[in-house]
């Protein structure tokens, strides 16, 4: 399953789907059913799971009408589903292992899924659960919800309700171990070229797909004392050159980066200064002379030989790359770019 909610975690979810489809997924995941129907407006006919839960008559007819496939978490869901749907529809069934978040208690499993057996409006498509801390591996919280998911299972197994599909691999357990792999993975943050964690980087090579990049509008020389932007943080401590960049915090270049983002021009770093804004950011190129109007500035991505990575901004933010990758809005527009990919696991 190729993981692409939140718009393929800023990606632009169509472009990504299409790209993880040719590459040999065989279905797709996403969070909402606004998102599913996203895709469906875009041309996608492959199997869409829809991650998290849905509760009301509205939803289960939203999604029967754009052919997505639902997941369950309560038996209340479950009857709800079967009340509204005009037809047999898959649905998938989640079992809270340990994460704690979405899902029926792994203790009642059996009964959970022995309901959506019952209700023959109801195709259970698959049975899963999600792992909390597969990116640290070998983690006693990790050990024990592999036990539960198994002995769940296998009380499926014994009252002959055991779905030909189960599945609890995110992609930290798809990169870090085969046992936990089932008839199918759901994989995510990878399929972006980013490591859910520095431990998987000898697991798979993987490249960064999301670059980038702004143009400078305008480059001035300024004196030595001249405050920058709002509030004046930055002042030029000598004759400075500087240069605007088209892009600011509604683009998703957080606020709080604002004098520690290191960008790349000519190929080389230049600092940010002064407070970015809304639209703009300031950058210092006194030592690069040759900077002008028009010029491309990276602020993810390879320039030369020197790149930036969303790690680098998560690291200077105390968060994830992940939250870095889906801060982008939908006014930067997405260029894909298609390039031969090359494997190698």
């Amino acid at each position: 399953m190729a993981v692409v909610k939140a718009d393929a975690y800023g990606h632009g979810a169509p472009s990504a789907s299409r790209a993880a489809l040719e590459a040999g997924a065989a279905c797709l995941g996403v969070a909402t059913l606004e998102e599913g129907a996203q895709l469906r407006e875009a041309g996608l006919n492959c199997p869409i799971v829809v991650l998290g839960s849905i509760h009301t008559g509205t939803e289960v007819a939203a999604a029967e009408h754009w052919r997505l496939e639902p997941t369950l978490c309560t038996p209340r869901q479950v009857l709800v589903c079967a009340e509204h749907l005009g037809a047999p529809h898959p649905v998938h069934l989640k079992i809270d292992t340990g994460m704690t978040r979405l899902g029926a208690p792994w203790q009642e499993a059996v009964e959970f899924v022995r309901l959506a057996y019952r209700l023959p409006r109801l195709q259970v498509a698959s049975v899963y659960s999600h792992l909390a801390t597969a990116d640290e591996p070998d983690s006693a919280a990790l050990i024990e919800q592999h036990r539960r998911f198994e002995r769940v299972l296998a009380e499926l197994e014994a009252a002959e309700l055991r779905p030909n599909c189960v599945h609890l691999a995110n992609t930290a357990a798809a990169l870090g171990d085969p046992r936990l792999h089932y008839d199918l993975v759901r994989v995510g943050v990878a399929l972006y070229g980013l490591y859910p964690a520095p431990e998987f980087s000898t697991a798979a090579y993987l490249r960064p797909v999301m670059q980038v990049r702004a143009r400078v509008t305008q480059v001035r020389e300024v004196p030595a004392g001249t405050g920058v932007s709002y509030g004046q943080l930055w002042r030029a401590p000598v004759a400075s050159r500087l240069a605007t960049v088209a892009i600011g915090y509604a683009d998703g270049v957080p606020r709080r980066l604002s004098g520690q983002l290191p960008v790349l021009v000519h190929g080389r770093r230049a600092p940010q200064v002064g407070a970015i804004t809304m639209d703009q950011m300031v950058i210092d190129c006194t030592h690069l002379p040759a900077v002008a109007e028009g010029d491309v500035v990276t602020l993810l991505g390879r320039d030369g030989s020197d790149a930036v990575g969303a790690a680098d901004w998560a690291t200077r933010l105390g968060t994830i790359p992940y939250e870095i990758l889906c801060g982008f809005k939908h006014r930067l527009p997405r260029v894909v770019r298609s390039a031969a990919p090359t494997f190698n696991v």
